[in-house]
């Protein structure tokens, strides 16, 4: 048997989450892609996957070797397709991306539609989490991130930057104490993020003159740990809450929230576009780095 064939059999019964979904996938029966895994089970000698009717679960040894198959694939894969000269032929094949859970929803998830539109022969997986996904391991082409890069071997692009903002509505405002220092916020009621501690530190700039503290500890009556949700309460008037720009442009815009404390704001979080060393190189990668890229940078 084949030894990536059976590679691509099992990173595919993986993503599909069963041994018939696999098959259909790939064109064969559930007996050969069974029998796939078993031939790698026996090369390795060790149980890759736990199975029963209903449920695929990778072992502790099936996690990392399915981290390297998909390596392994996605290297030959680049190779193949560069040797052809790909990067000069139409887009094609399966791109996975991944994006911040809320940005992703708001922002990517309509490019990879005008993407998709735009490419018939591509097909697009677009995975939304906040965790930071190791493009590598998981097999993926192209990422939209959040925040200071860390020094790797990834290729990337920045196409804007996100504020940290502190908000809260009109009906929540009105008659309480002004809000014009960090300090103030002392005697409002946050909607926070932390879950485990009872409180939080918020970080600010110094402001004009030096004034106002740069660390707050808040105590939220109401935490959660979702921005969504802290943005609805705080439409709704339950308190002051702190989020990223983004999230809260079309409260703002609407006049349903109002920013607070902007000239206190600490320095903004960079937007990128990175993929893995080498995948520019792949016509379907190039093409939907070029489509977001610019599309991305006029929404900043």
């Amino acid at each position: 048997m084949d030894r990536l064939d059976a590679m691509a059999a099992l990173v595919t019964a993986v993503d599909e989450g069963s041994l018939s979904a696999a098959a259909r996938r790939l064109n064969r029966s559930p007996a050969a892609v069974t029998r796939a895994i078993a031939y790698l089970e026996g090369r390795v000698g060790t149980r890759l996957l736990d199975r029963t009717t209903r449920l695929l679960r990778l072992t502790a040894a099936g996690e990392r070797f399915v981290a390297t198959c998909r390596r392994v694939l996605g290297e030959l894969e680049q190779a193949e397709l560069v040797v052809a000269s790909e990067q000069a032929a139409a887009p094609r094949g399966l791109l996975h991306v991944t994006a911040p859970l809320l940005f992703g929803r708001l922002k990517v998830r309509p490019l990879v539609d005008a993407f998709l539109d735009r490419h018939p022969a591509v097909q697009v997986r677009l995975f939304l989490t906040d965790r930071v996904v190791n493009l590598a391991e998981e097999g993926i082409d192209v990422a939209v991130r959040l925040g200071h890069l860390p020094d790797s071997s990834l290729v990337a692009v920045r196409v804007g930057q996100v504020r940290r903002v502190v908000c809260a509505s009109p009906g929540y405002l009105a008659g309480r104490a002004p809000i014009r220092t960090p300090a103030d916020l002392a005697g409002h009621a946050c909607i926070g993020f932390s879950q485990a501690a009872g409180s939080e530190v918020w970080s600010f700039a110094p402001g004009p003159g030096g004034r106002g503290p740069k660390h707050v500890r808040m105590h939220p009556r109401l935490a959660v740990n979702g921005a969504e949700a802290a943005v609805a309460s705080a439409v709704e008037g339950r308190g002051v809450t702190r989020v990223l720009s983004y999230q809260v442009a079309d409260e703002i815009a609407a006049s349903r929230l109002v920013l607070l404390l902007e000239e206190f704001e600490p320095p903004p979080l960079p937007v990128h576009v990175v993929c893995p060393q080498g995948r520019l190189a792949i016509a379907k990668v190039r093409a939907f780095v070029d489509l977001i890229v610019p599309k991305l940078r006029a929404l900043a």
